[in-house]
């Protein structure tokens, strides 16, 4: 039997955001009369909501007033240029797509605000793939907290055996154990370094792989070959295809 619900992280998952969450950071810091921070550090602190992420760019020093005040700075900032780098990864539309014809429910829980969550999807032209978009700022905790995973699966009329949660960072793994869920975890994100204690489920290198995994197709290789011989790309988007070729 397939999974009946898949439920996605946003940033590093289903969207490559890092580049405006740099130019972001880095901008608010800017305000601040701080140096620019290398974006290899900023993305490592991506992943455990906006108020960490901005902790984090700061550094020590500061009051819990002005790190509120800096945080207004960067949601304004980022929610200005969110969608001007930002794209989906490869394969997402077409496994999304192959998922939805499948009857396989998919939604997303993510870190980041909720409502700059869904702007991006709507600007993407993804929102309407999902019956669900939760945020950071839902529930009263955050991943790794279950809560928004127990709430999906509530609205979704799942059990913890008929869902799948898939994320590229340790806080995406932890969230699933911590609800009973099987996880993927996709090394093409932003964090593929804490993808372990505790280990995913199954490992992705590309979107394209999750559907024979969601629908329970025979698969061999870390890779996720189809054992019948079919390509694993047949899910992509044919004009993400021709990027590609």
């Amino acid at each position: 039997m397939q999974w009946k619900l898949v439920v996605f992280d946003l940033d590093g998952t289903l969207i490559d955001s890092a580049l405006d969450l740099v130019l972001a950071v880095n901008a608010t810091r800017a305000h601040y009369g701080l140096a620019e921070l290398p974006p290899e550090t900023i993305a490592s602190y991506v992943g455990n909501g906006a108020p960490t992420l901005i902790r984090r760019s700061m550094g020590e020093g500061y009051s819990d007033e002005e790190l509120a005040a800096a945080l207004e700075v960067f949601v304004h900032c980022y929610r200005a240029h969110a969608l001007d780098n930002t794209v989906l990864y490869p394969g997402v539309r077409g496994t999304l797509r192959v998922l939805r014809e499948a009857g396989v429910l998919c939604a997303v829980l993510t870190n980041k605000p909720v409502r700059i969550s869904k702007e991006i999807l709507d600007g993407l032209g993804l929102r309407e793939q999902f019956f669900e978009v939760y945020g950071g700022n839902s529930f009263a905790y955050k991943k790794p907290d279950p809560d928004g995973l127990l709430r999906l699966m509530e609205q979704a009329g799942c059990t913890p055996s008929q869902t799948l949660m898939v994320g590229d960072s340790r806080v995406d793994i932890e969230t699933a154990r911590n609800a009973g869920c099987a996880s993927c975890g996709v090394t093409f994100g932003l964090q593929p370094e804490t993808l372990s204690a505790p280990d995913p489920d199954f490992v992705i290198d590309a979107m394209a792989e999750l559907a024979p995994i969601v629908l329970r197709r025979e698969v061999t290789g870390d890779a996720g070959e189809l054992s019948d011989g079919a390509s694993p790309l047949f899910c992509e988007d044919p004009e993400e295809s021709a990027t590609l070729r």
